[in-house]
């Protein structure tokens, strides 16, 4: 069986780790069938073959694709650039995604939707969380209820829907939390490998990166880690499931 190719965008190594290890045990993927890349340390094989891999994930990160190039840090203008460049490949081929968080701004962007901070940032959380028509019967969300809460926190969103995209996923402050790009080109914005306690490490190394005012740290913390989110990481079962055959 193939590998997934897990790319991360993450230059925090000890938020690097912890993700990547969410990945692995939430969506039941075997050490021996991922391979890692974190963007931040290293680029992209250039001899990669998308035809080697059962499916990409797409981590999230700090950076926005919505900040302007000359605001953005070198590090993030890279690993954009890097993720960015495989998009054309994927999408053109219907070939298996899963983009987190980071990943719904980057397929927004490819496909040409806007992407911004002024209608959809979400502060850091649970939310509620609706299935749509569109979303019923999708095999993603198989076995989700209609109603179910996920962890969000972000300062940019997708703000239309792009050509050939469905919303499978919306909520009451952010419409599209999760989209379908052709059958098998998939974004979140909610994170479908967190729990409380990946919020609490993220709360704590992101406390100054302007997601929320650093006194609240301590009560999201809380907050996070008493959140009854579980049904999230289904999606990320499903995906691992229906591309890892």
């Amino acid at each position: 069986m193939k590998p997934f190719l897990i790319l991360q965008l993450r230059p925090e190594t000890e938020v690097a780790d912890d993700e990547y290890r969410a990945f692995l045990d939430k969506g039941g993927i075997a050490p021996d069938r991922a391979r890692r890349v974190r963007l931040d340390q290293e680029a992209l094989p250039a001899d990669l073959d998308l035809d080697d891999y059962a499916g990409v994930i797409v981590g999230g990160g700090p950076g926005c694709v919505s900040d302007p190039p000359e605001e953005k840090a070198p590090v993030e203008a890279r690993i954009e650039a890097a993720v960015l460049g495989l998009m054309p490949e994927i999408c053109a081929r219907d070939l298996p995604f899963l983009g987190c968080c980071y990943g719904i701004g980057i397929l927004g962007r490819h496909l040409g939707a806007p992407v911004g901070k002024g209608l959809y940032a979400e502060p850091v959380g649970a939310v509620a969380c609706e299935v749509t028509p569109d979303g019923r019967g999708d095999p993603l969300l198989d076995g989700l209820p209609d109603s179910f809460a996920a962890l969000v926190g972000h300062k940019e969103a997708m703000e239309a829907l792009p050509n050939d995209a469905a919303a499978l996923v919306t909520s009451g402050p952010c419409p599209f939390q999760m989209v379908r790009h052709r059958r098998n080109v998939y974004a979140t914005q909610f994170h479908p490998e967190a729990d409380g306690e990946v919020f609490a490490l993220r709360i704590r190394i992101y406390r100054e990166r302007g997601y929320f005012h650093p006194e609240e740290a301590d009560a999201l913390t809380i907050a996070c880690r008493a959140a009854a989110v579980t049904w999230p990481e289904r999606i990320l079962r499903n995906f691992v499931a229906r591309y890892g055959v």
